[in-house]
């Protein structure tokens, strides 16, 4: 029998919807996600769109990607991965106003093994997955602070008026 898993994690994004939803395209997540470094085959240049594919190196392996649905009326955007001889992963993630300046973030992996020998990882895996909420909510976070941080160091500074 072959692995699948179904893992799921939530959290909140400290953003209006509108500055959260382009962050989980796979051009826009290079700014905050570590190590993920997307080479686009379509479109190019490179840009967020349903129907991209590009491909990664992770964990010493290739994987190619396609993105499902990236549809910002909805908040829905879906990616399925591919590494060949070992697994299929699809990644579903939902964002939803959460109040005035907060973004809720839902996110599903499934994995599949295509080999016996694959069973092993796809369960590691899991493991990831299924404790990934912290992790993507740490990275994105930083990276808003970062983007205000620096929104502030630009401003004018304030004045008095005598």
């Amino acid at each position: 029998m072959l692995a699948h898993t179904h893992k799921e994690f939530s959290f909140v994004v400290p953003a209006r919807y509108e500055q959260a939803f382009p962050l989980f395209g796979a051009n826009e997540e290079r700014k905050w996600a570590a190590g993920f470094d997307p080479h686009f085959i379509y479109p190019s240049p490179p840009r967020d769109q349903q129907g991209m594919v590009f491909v990664t190196e992770q964990e010493g392996r290739t994987r190619a990607w396609t993105n499902t649905v990236f549809d910002s009326a909805t908040g829905h955007v879906q990616y399925v991965y591919f590494v060949k001889d070992m697994m299929v992963t699809t990644i579903d993630i939902h964002l939803v106003e959460a109040g005035g300046q907060e973004t809720r973030v839902d996110v599903v992996y499934e994995r599949t093994a295509l080999c016996k020998e694959a069973n092993e990882c796809v369960s590691e895996l899991a493991i990831a997955d299924a404790n990934g909420g912290p992790m993507w909510a740490k990275a994105i976070n930083r990276y808003l602070a970062n983007l205000r941080n620096a929104a502030n160091s630009n401003a004018e500074p304030m004045r008095s008026t005598p």
